[in-house]
């Protein structure tokens, strides 16, 4: 029989399973002509991003939603507030593109359908997904091998991966705002004994003019 320890780990392991498998979360919106929808992603540094997208216009031929070969896609990827471009590219109306984020920090990943007309009025049903892993990790191409718990436990991994990242980006922005905090307090303590010592000195001005003042007038 298993120990009590061993079915514990056991079935920690089949709730962490549960909760952490992957689901689908791709979503779809619209695009008129040229129009440009941009997304703002928080990403921990040495993170590995990979986008999927599929482009479709609707054909009033068809009376349904196609891909059309014809169609460009305009990919587009920016560290903030740098401004640093990591992709700039166009490509076919359904694929993939993978970059990897250099530091911490928000990133912006635009796609718009490149466009020759300014009075283009196509739209397009776009369908993106991004997946987020470890760049260091050389799993990915052996997967489809695994059995199907193992690929959970993969997945698991990756998870755990990632929380780990973005714990220390977490660190990282804890850090900086805790030195931003310490030069806010060290400069405001400065201030107010600056105040005090111009007070001071004030003080002391106004009471040996009064003194020779007084003096002046034989009052005292």
């Amino acid at each position: 029989m298993l120990s009590l320890t061993t079915r514990r780990l056991t079935c920690w392991l089949i709730v962490a399973l549960a909760i952490f498998a992957k689901v689908s979360d791709a979503l779809y919106f619209y695009l008129e002509g040229a129009e440009k929808k941009c997304f703002l992603e928080e990403l921990p540094k040495e993170t590995m991003v990979t986008g999927i997208y599929k482009a479709e216009q609707f054909s009033t031929t068809q009376n349904q939603w196609i891909v059309n070969p014809e169609a460009r896609i305009q990919i587009t990827v920016e560290e903030l507030p740098q401004e640093h471009v990591v992709v700039n590219r166009q490509d076919s109306p359904s694929g993939r593109f993978t970059f990897t984020s250099a530091e911490s920090g928000d990133h912006s990943i635009c796609l718009s359908v490149a466009s020759t007309s300014w009075f283009d009025s196509t739209k397009t049903r776009m369908t993106f997904d991004m997946d987020f892993d470890d760049p260091a990790g050389d799993q990915h191409d052996h997967t489809e091998t695994l059995s199907d718990m193992a690929k959970r436990i993969h997945d698991l991994n990756e998870r755990v991966q990632d929380i780990r990242r973005e714990q220390a980006a977490q660190r990282e922005r804890e850090a900086e705002f805790r030195d931003q905090s310490e030069l806010t307090n060290s400069r405001v303590v400065w201030w107010t004994i600056t105040q005090l010592a111009v007070l001071g000195g004030i003080c002391v001005w106004q009471m040996r003019h009064y003194k020779s003042f007084f003096v002046a007038k034989k009052l005292v």
